[in-house]
């Protein structure tokens, strides 16, 4: 096997583990569903720093994570990754729990079709007539959706774009898994903190004023966040970001069997055909993705 094809598969692997993990991810949401979805993604950031930086000071990696804050174009790019993660974040919390968990999935299911475009856009991959199809379809379903149900289905497309453009900076950054997540989630540190010493003040902090199981699921939001993301991390630095969107349609399968078989969401006629549209794009999709990676 050569070094290519030993990255590549390494990068399928992490890349369907960080998939499977984020499509289960809704019921650690859900448990913790009584507390304000800003509140939450503040304790994401909080403790997932604390984890990462456990692990840098476990694999003694200061020096690598010294060189990305001192690289200014790097951080630039971080910066920008950081935004598109942050709305991202916080746009599916409060989805999951606002039981709008169907429209997230959609956006997942959505997201990659704009990676392919991203791709060819920015990147110079090539964009084949089965994936010009895939596009196509989507831009359907989307345009079915706002017309059907008579409301533009703003939480998939967030989901979907911002978390394109973050797959997209983090490739073009280059970064390695742990340095580039933990200069993310310290950009948003000193906004979390505030965020939760002013609720504190307020009287209104979930985190020590609930119960102590209740404490003990908002730390797990560290270990939690920071697992998957890693993940993905190391494998969007190993594949191209349409054999990424191949793998993608795990998460929101899993996010969609979820929404509607365990916590009993309605899907309704006009997301059905909706997502109907997509399931074909993908499967057209996946035709072309399947050989890409094969190939590989």
């Amino acid at each position: 096997m050569t070094e290519s094809s030993r990255e590549t598969r390494n990068g399928i692997l992490y890349g369907v583990a960080a998939y499977v993990l984020w499509g289960v991810v809704a019921v650690y949401f859900k448990i913790v569903g009584r507390v304000w979805p800003l509140e939450i993604l503040a304790h994401r950031i909080v403790w997932s720093v604390v984890v990462l930086f456990t692990i840098i000071a476990l694999l003694r990696r200061w020096p690598l994570l010294r060189a990305v804050i001192t690289a200014r174009r790097t951080l630039l790019l971080l910066t920008f990754s950081t935004v598109f993660i942050a709305v991202n974040w916080y746009i599916y919390i409060w989805s999951v729990t606002n039981s709008r968990m169907v429209e997230a999935s959609l956006g997942y299911f959505i997201n990659p079709l704009v990676n392919v475009l991203l791709g060819f856009l920015f990147l110079g991959e090539r964009l084949q007539g089965r994936e010009k199809i895939s596009v196509a379809l989507a831009a359907v379903a989307v345009v079915w959706l706002t017309i059907g149900a008579g409301v533009f289905p703003w939480i998939s497309l967030a989901l979907a774009v911002s978390f394109a453009l973050y797959s997209l900076l983090r490739k073009i950054a280059g970064v390695t898994a742990i340095e580039g997540l933990t200069v993310e989630t310290l950009i948003l540190l000193p906004l979390a903190v505030a965020y939760l010493i002013y609720r504190a003040r307020a009287g209104t902090l979930a985190f020590g004023h609930d119960s102590r199981s209740l404490d003990l699921w908002l730390l797990a939001a560290g270990p939690v966040t920071t697992v998957p993301l890693l993940c993905f991390a190391a494998a969007v630095r190993r594949l191209r970001l349409a054999t990424l969107g191949l793998l993608q349609y795990i998460s929101p399968t899993l996010q969609f069997t979820l929404a509607v078989a365990v916590f009993g969401e309605p899907l309704g006629r006009e997301r059905l055909i909706a997502f109907v549209l997509i399931w074909v794009a993908i499967a057209i999709y996946s035709t072309a993705g399947w050989g890409e990676t094969r190939n590989s």
